[in-house]
């Protein structure tokens, strides 16, 4: 359906992700099969579900994959949250984050509105 490496929500979605696993690695080392897996295995699933639905066959399909992304995006931000409030980063390393999540959050509510 579509090129999904053209698409400014996959690129952005790539962008945190990549932000994620860089904020993952001052996380304490005993959250790496707790909080810091959880956190990459969600953000992993953001773009990898556009692109999944960027390749499937029709309008439907790609709908019901930016759905999952979202859901996959709401929980993310919940662990960015939780990890403020355990003070376990600086605050001022969380709040970038956040914004861009909302951007991609923003993103996928207009293509998923333009699809419709």
């Amino acid at each position: 359906m579509n090129k999904y490496e053209d698409l400014k929500i996959w690129n952005k979605a790539m962008v945190l992700t990549e932000e994620v696993y860089k904020i993952s690695k001052e996380l304490p080392k005993d959250e790496k099969y707790g909080l810091i897996s959880q956190i990459k295995r969600c953000s992993v699933s953001i773009p990898s579900n556009i692109a999944e639905g960027a390749g499937r066959n029709s309008k439907k399909e790609f709908l019901y994959f930016l759905s999952i992304a979202q859901g996959s995006l709401m929980e993310r931000e919940t662990q960015l949250l939780l990890l403020n409030r355990l003070s376990m980063v600086e605050k001022g390393n969380v709040n970038p984050l956040l914004e861009i999540c909302s951007e991609v959050r923003k993103m996928n509510y207009a293509l998923q509105k333009s699809l419709k």
